[in-house]
């Protein structure tokens, strides 16, 4: 297995993706990689000299059984650069990560309609009623929404989605032994139980240092096809990511706001220099050259419901589904679920039908 040797690698925390890669892609082979000796390293051209002496001094004394196992105990799953389940278009990018550690499930996420959102930690009430009403807009498509987990409009994004029966991305500037914010752990459950992954290019013990914000932006967009930026000063981490978006080739789009708000300056000075202008959900969709079949609730059917009650049906919005399918998707516990279905059928917004299923009433 050679999932130790990458582990190994981006467990010396002064080496980083950029050194990994080159080393990778010297010898096409990331054990011969590992093993390389201090004659062949020093003739590797593009190799950082200082970093591949550290390399080669902390690898004499890393543990690498050791080290995966940390990995594992943990709960925690690697996904590398060389593996044919690395997301596509995170592939594309000049500095990839080349390793991701992960929690939650891969499959539940459709990655060819991913758009990350990105915006200020301190966002007004207008930008959160605008994302808001973009999100909205997505509700029964497949599109999955890619964040940050911060503060802020990243939080939020996160959180619509789930209430919007969508998948969710959310990637970290840390090891999984912190969370961060800690004001976030519960919306950190909610994604990796059934509702998306949490990604880090970290290994579990590095800690949320400020210099990895902004090395974790380049992950955010790239996952995704475009960056819809919703607040953002004229120096700010959002600002950052939306220049990495048009490094990358992706799309930018912007939702404008109050002239009079500082977190607008960064909106309007990318709007003036050619991001699309975003005031509805449509226009990501035309922006990003998606055809999408909505299936769609009635507006009445999702008023005053819980989160959770918006789960369940959005999750038997396209098909009728049996009480075991519900909570596999839903990751509900059973006594709850059975509560909410009861409570459902007591409000008229679903029934049970001919093989023990249940179906929206429309």
């Amino acid at each position: 297995m050679n999932q130790k040797f990458w582990v190994g690698l981006s467990s010396i925390e002064s080496l980083d993706s950029i050194f990994i890669k080159t080393l990778y892609e010297h010898f096409g082979d990331i054990e011969k990689a590992f093993y390389v000796s201090k004659d062949e390293i020093s003739q590797i051209e593009g190799l950082n000299i200082k970093k591949a002496n550290i390399f080669l001094e902390k690898r004499a004394s890393l543990d690498l059984d050791k080290i995966y196992q940390e990995v594992e105990k943990r709960g925690i799953k690697v996904l590398t650069f060389d593996d044919k389940n690395y997301p596509k278009m995170l592939r594309e990018i000049s500095n990839p990560p080349m390793v991701l550690y992960y929690k939650g499930d891969l499959s539940v996420c459709n990655f060819d309609k991913t758009v990350a959102v990105v915006g200020s930690r301190h966002a007004s009430f207008n930008g959160k009623e605008s994302l808001k009403k973009i999100i909205n807009g997505f509700s029964g498509t497949d599109i999955c929404i890619v964040s940050g987990l911060a503060t802020g409009i990243d939080t939020l994004a996160h959180q619509l989605a789930l209430s919007n029966g969508l998948k969710t991305i959310g990637v970290i500037a840390s090891g999984f032994d912190f969370v961060y914010p800690t004001s976030n752990k519960k919306l950190y459950e909610e994604i990796i139980n059934g509702n998306g992954v949490i990604f880090t290019e970290y290994y579990p013990t590095f800690e949320p240092l400020k210099f990895r914000f902004p090395q974790r932006n380049r992950i955010v967009s790239g996952l995704s096809y475009g960056t819809l930026v919703v607040e953002a000063a004229l120096k700010s981490g959002a600002l950052i990511t939306a220049n990495l978006t048009l490094e990358q080739g992706r799309e930018l789009m912007c939702i404008p706001g109050l002239i009079t708000n500082p977190n607008t300056e960064g909106i309007y000075k990318l709007l003036k220099t050619g991001a699309t202008l975003i005031t509805e959900s449509d226009d990501v969709l035309n922006a990003l050259g998606w055809e999408i079949k909505q299936c769609t609730l009635d507006f009445d059917v999702c008023d005053d419901l819980t989160i959770d009650e918006k789960k369940i049906l959005y999750t038997i919005n396209i098909e009728p589904k049996c009480f075991d399918e519900i909570q596999r998707e839903t990751n509900i516990n059973t006594n709850d679920l059975l509560v909410i279905l009861t409570g459902l059928e007591l409000k008229g917004k679903l029934e049970q039908i001919v093989g023990d299923r249940y179906s929206i009433i429309r």
